[in-house]
């Protein structure tokens, strides 16, 4: 599969990337060295991980990644016809979240974690359009630990060509907002490359009145 590389500059702060119809923006050192060393080592230490079953084509199967769902009380999530209800905030998190909010002038009641052990653990394609996660939504996406590409595609009328990608490193922060969700489908794609552990946190607002279950 063709995949086009987006432009990234070190410039601190915001680096808007050109995505049609999509609102997508990369911070790519929101968290300095140090700091992102010792939050990961504190999470992959703290995080109660998990591995979730989800659904896929009708079979139930062991997600390639260990996770965890964690969030208020009542940002209960479905994904892939399983329920998730949240595990506390732990205060390295909460106090994470409102520094989160603050760069990306939103609102989070919720964070997903993923830990990717090395390259055979993967994220499939897919768009974060759960109904309680409301029509256009402000997801934030903070990296920790090993490099891996986060891929891009049309979820409509798109080819192998139109496959963009991110290099997100250590302590980068990626807002998606807008129709993103609406327009793309995304993934972590496997590496035989030797890699070593990568957290993910996508940090996000549920709306519990518009969960469908």
């Amino acid at each position: 599969m063709a995949v086009g590389l987006f432009d990234q500059s070190q410039e601190p702060g915001w680096q808007a990337l050109p995505l049609p119809g999509a609102e997508l923006a990369l911070w790519p050192q929101w968290l300095a060295p140090p700091e992102a060393d010792e939050l990961l080592a504190d999470l992959l230490a703290a995080v109660p991980w998990e591995t979730h079953r989800i659904r896929i084509y009708g079979r139930e199967v062991d997600s390639p990644r260990l996770s965890c769902w964690i969030g208020d009380p009542a940002a209960t999530y479905v994904y892939s016809r399983t329920r998730f209800q949240p595990h506390p905030w732990l205060p390295v998190l909460a106090a994470l979240r409102e520094r989160v909010e603050q760069a990306c002038g939103a609102r989070f009641n919720s964070v997903l974690a993923n830990l990717y052990r090395d390259g055979r653990d993967a994220m499939g394609w897919h768009s974060d359009d759960e109904p309680e996660l409301g029509d256009r939504p402000v997801i934030a996406s903070l990296s920790l630990g090993a490099v891996r590409r986060f891929r891009f595609k049309p979820r409509l009328g798109g080819t192998r060509h139109d496959t963009q990608a991110i290099a997100l490193g250590h302590g980068s922060l990626l807002r998606m907002a807008g129709d993103t969700q609406r327009l793309y489908v995304h993934g972590v794609p496997r590496t035989s490359a030797p890699v070593g552990a990568r957290i993910n946190l996508t940090f996000r607002w549920i709306d519990p009145a518009r969960r469908r279950d």
